[in-house]
């Protein structure tokens, strides 16, 4: 009897992994039992009878989940109010790491948050977000075996190491499951499209007390379908490129096909061919059967289109996940376990057909050591070709609708492989383990265009595909024509990560008036790998795509230290020191805490830690290269917010801009240093509250130049069509293509903000017992420091579009949520509020949109705030069966007008929900044994 409470008494020690928490509920439970079980909470590695610690963690549990009737954990990850800017939703099919997802706390991206499973790393997704943002894919995650997710909401560099400046996501699968279970689910828009199916199967033999060992695995399985755009067309403005009814011009980001002044056009779905001498362009016929605009007002002669007109708003999702754990009670004081995880994840995203005139970048050689080429200038059709009018060579414009729309498929598989042993001998509790996990991309791009084939075909007429025929005609070229100029380009990217690490914790016998201090060591040793080559036929420009290519190798050592040490009864100092050591660098970062608790019901905390990033492998290598794209206002073509005279239009004070970045080997790491101050309170019975106070301060920051001081570098490519005032030409004035952006270390971004959190419990007798609660948080200040004079206050705008997904910072998001169980129900109720933002690039700026009468585009400046509510029900049938229902966006609330973002046709990623509209979902679960 002895020997078996000795072994749960371990066991107890443990309950929580390596990284668990407790929740309000889970320690008024633990106070009513005679025996206090100590776990370890999520940002330290000591553990602790008390879940409430000097820095403020948020508690998500596995009920959560189920009630907000979200599909994945990224879903519902982002709809809380400490997601901000940066976070990568499922539709943001356009981006670069298109079919994954992402958090990114504070708004400080994905790369400042760390992300674990079951307290340890897992390899980054294989390609990074805008070629830079290297970040953990929440996709690979399965959602029906999560236990609960704690979200650390200061820095945790001194436990954890890299990337945990904004905070730690640290989430935590079940690992005590006994018996079969199944579950299904089916959902379904009010448009009756965007249909999505999930199933799982869990199952778990053993009981460690009795069978001295335990064994669970989860399989899921998911499938949705694609949602289009046009779709969409009944939705108001969702969707819609297509602004004009709403006062915009024709010329918006997702316009095509017009003529914009002498020497300036868009690419059309008809062709478009200019006059050597005039330099007008002159359209070709039969927009009618082309375009599906049929409203031509403003095309100025030429074929107006938009990209809805092909562009998907959710891509179609197939994806697998699965996970097991083993566990071995080898004897009273020694455990060993292994954990494996596998997922693959299909996603496919229509984009616009190609243009034949693009400008692509790529690393110089010898051939062209400018490193782009502007085929723009280069791609002429020939003074012979049967739709050539004017009998010399001429410039051409054309989308490439007899190709069709280019298809993006990106098929990730993820692997992890965890294997350790932990116990307690000589008076310490000890922890080790290795980790390998990794993540391989297939992406690959459809209906490319072979541009050296396509040169011959326009331009030579001795070659054998010549002529290529445009537009209407597009039916007289012979499928060997397309069989050479029509390509799929493709790229295999890995990234893996090799973990050895060791952790152990133990009482001092050293005690203080509040007990005795508690000690944690440990080591760590790990490699990363990345290879992410470009798409093939983009590292010279023969395929209609600018280079993007990542490549590095780093070895990481470190040692790490923690103290827990209770000063009084009521006062306790929290310590940690981490050490970590590079290849090129090291950083040693602290942290410290102080709780005091005057009385039971009430306490302060704060704490001052820093961290840091090292630089990834886009940012550190000049192996690494990637040109992205954002709206900017043209300084040349649009000062002060208002066309220039000669030429210029309202395009060009809203223009997307290519910007071409280079990783540079000297960059530093980033550093940061952040302070927590706040309270927990319980004034009432079941009433709980806590506020804190956040600051961060990031320096040393990797960032690209930003896209609007690139825009005016005089190095900037531009093509032509330069400004003409008083009949005299003004040289490098033309309509902006691209320019580059390279990567430093400039200044500092400080932000800071408060974070409110009430919750109250209500028993109700013989009507059950409720939950109400509010999560809020407010962003008083988001500032980007680039020099000492130029300062980008971004917080309430819809700025900082150059690395944040151009998703805005809103001052002030809430959630509200209520849950109440009776008898055999649940009815659980989420509303979601996020603030108004200024339609700004950043504070002090001129208005992002305009309208063609050159007032501002949305109501007084600003992107509207945007509210949904999320309705679930749950029925336990009987033990073994549960039915449930949820309805996502109740109340069909259309998102805002967001006529500056490019994550979405005119609405913002982050409100998807308000474009996608009122969502059902149905399922059952059953349990047999």
């Amino acid at each position: 009897m002895v020997e078996k409470m000795m072994a749960r008494s371990v066991r107890l020690v443990f309950a929580g992994g390596m990284a668990a928490t407790l929740s309000m509920a889970g320690v008024a439970n633990a106070q009513d039992n005679s025996s206090i079980q100590r776990v370890e909470i999520t940002g330290s590695s000591i553990k602790r009878a008390s879940a409430e610690t000097a820095s403020p963690v948020q508690v998500i549990s596995r009920d959560d989940l189920l009630k907000s009737g979200k599909g994945t954990v990224a879903e519902y990850l982002q709809t809380l109010t400490v997601d901000g800017a940066g976070s990568l939703p499922t539709g943001f099919g356009n981006g670069f790491a298109a079919g994954s997802t992402a958090i990114s706390l504070r708004g400080l991206g994905a790369t400042s948050t760390l992300v674990l499973l079951n307290g340890r790393r897992m390899a980054p997704f294989a390609r990074a977000d805008d070629g830079q943002k290297s970040f953990t894919d929440l996709s690979t995650v399965p959602m029906q075996i999560v236990e609960r997710i704690e979200i650390l909401k200061d820095g945790a560099s001194s436990t954890y190491g890299a990337d945990a400046i904004a905070g730690v996501v640290n989430i935590i699968l079940r690992k005590d499951v006994q018996g079969l279970e199944i579950k299904a689910d089916t959902g379904w828009s009010r448009y009756d499209d965007g249909k999505a199916n999930k199933a799982s199967i869990t199952y778990g033999q053993g009981d460690l007390d009795t069978d001295r060992y335990n064994w669970v695995v989860n399989a899921e399985y998911n499938q949705s379908d694609r949602i289009a755009n046009s779709d969409r067309r009944s939705r108001a403005y969702i969707g819609n490129g297509d602004l004009r009814a709403y006062g915009f011009p024709v010329g918006t980001q997702f316009a095509g096909g017009y003529i914009n002044g002498t020497n300036s056009v868009s690419p059309s779905t008809t062709g478009m061919v200019r006059d050597p001498v005039s330099t007008n362009y002159v359209s070709l016929p039969g927009c009618s059967t082309l375009s599906a605009t049929t409203n031509q007002t403003g095309a100025n002669g030429g074929c107006l289109y938009y990209a809805d007109q092909w562009r998907d708003m959710q891509p179609e999702i197939e994806s697998t996940n699965l996970y097991s754990k083993g566990t071995l009670q080898i004897n009273d004081n020694t455990q060993a376990y292994v954990e494996l995880g596998y997922s693959k994840r299909s996603t496919g995203f229509t984009m616009t057909p190609p243009s034949i005139t693009p400008t692509v970048a790529f690393p110089p050689n010898a051939t062209t050591p400018q490193g782009f080429i502007n085929y723009g200038n280069l791609n002429l059709l020939a003074a012979s070709h049967p739709q050539n009018p004017f009998g010399a060579p001429a410039r051409v414009r054309y989308i490439a609708t007899d190709i069709g729309p280019s298809e993006r498929k990106a098929d990730n598989e993820f692997r992890r492989f965890v294997v350790g042993v932990k116990g307690s001998a000589l008076g310490w509790d000890y922890d080790t383990g290795f980790t390998y996990s990794d993540s391989k991309l297939d992406l690959e791009y459809t209906n490319m265009l072979n541009m050296n084939v396509l040169q011959q075909a326009l331009s030579n007429p001795a070659s054998q595909y010549f002529p290529y025929y445009l537009g209407t005609q597009a039916s007289k070229n012979p499928a060997s024509l397309y069989a050479a100029l029509v390509v799929d380009a493709m790229s295999h990217s890995k990234t893996s990560l090799s973990v050895v690490d060791f952790k152990a914790t133990r009482e001092l016998p050293i005690a203080l008036p509040g007990g005795n201090i508690g000690l944690a060591v440990g080591a760590e040793h790990r490699r990363e790998k990345v290879s992410n080559p470009s798409l093939s036929g983009s590292e010279n420009g023969s395929i209609n795509s600018s280079y993007v290519a990542a490549f590095g190798d780093a070895k990481v050592s470190a040692i790490y230290a923690e103290i827990l040490a209770p000063l009084l009864k009521s006062l306790e100092l929290s310590a940690a020191v981490r050490y970590d050591k590079y290849d090129n660098f090291n950083s040693t970062t602290p942290k410290v805490g102080l709780k005091w608790t005057p009385v039971r019901s009430f306490a302060l905390r704060g704490t001052y830690t820093e961290g840091f990033r090292a630089p990834g492998a886009a940012e550190g290598s000049s192996a690494s290269q990637s040109t992205g794209t954002s709206t900017v206002r043209d300084p040349i073509r649009c000062p002060g917010g208002v066309p220039a005279a000669g030429g210029a239009t309202l395009t060009d004070c809203a223009i997307p801009v290519a910007a071409v970045k280079v990783g540079d080997a000297n960059l530093q790491p980033e550093t940061s240093k952040g302070y927590t101050l706040g309270m927990v309170w319980d004034p009432l019975d079941g009433l709980s509250l806590a506020l804190d106070g956040w600051k961060i301060k990031r320096e040393n920051e990797i960032n690209p130049l930003p896209y609007n001081e690139a825009a005016a570098l005089p190095t900037a490519i531009r093509n032509d069509n330069n400004l003409v005032v008083g009949g005299v030409v003004r040289p490098n004035t033309g309509t902006l293509v691209l320019t580059q952006a390279p990567y430093r270390n400039s200044s500092f971004t400080e932000i800071s903000g408060v974070d409110l959190d009430i919750k109250q419990r209500l028993r109700l007798g013989d009507y059950g017992r409720a939950t109400v609660g509010a999560v809020i948080t407010h962003v008083a200040s988001w500032a980007r420091h680039e020099s000492a004079t130029t300062v980008y206050q971004f917080a309430g705008t819809h700025g900082n579009c150059d690395t944040s997904n151009c998703a805005g910072t809103p001052k002030n998001k809430v959630n509200l949520n209520a849950s109440w169980d009776i008898g055999a129900w649940n009815f659980a109720g989420n509303l979601n509020w996020r603030d108004k933002m200024k339609n700004i690039l950043y504070e002090g700026a001129g208005c992002a949109s305009v309208l063609a009468n050159g007032q501002p585009g949305t109501k007084d400046c600003e992107i509207a705030s945007f509210t949904t509510l999320d309705l679930s029900t749950r029925w336990n049938v009987n033990k073994q069966l549960t039915l449930f229902a949820s309805v996502n966006n109740a109340f069909d609330k259309i998102a805002p007008l967001d006529p500056l973002t490019y994550g979405g046709i005119s609405y913002n990623p982050m409100d998807a929900s308000g474009a996608i509209g009122r969502y059902f979902k149905v399922g059952a679960s059953y349990k047999f044994f």
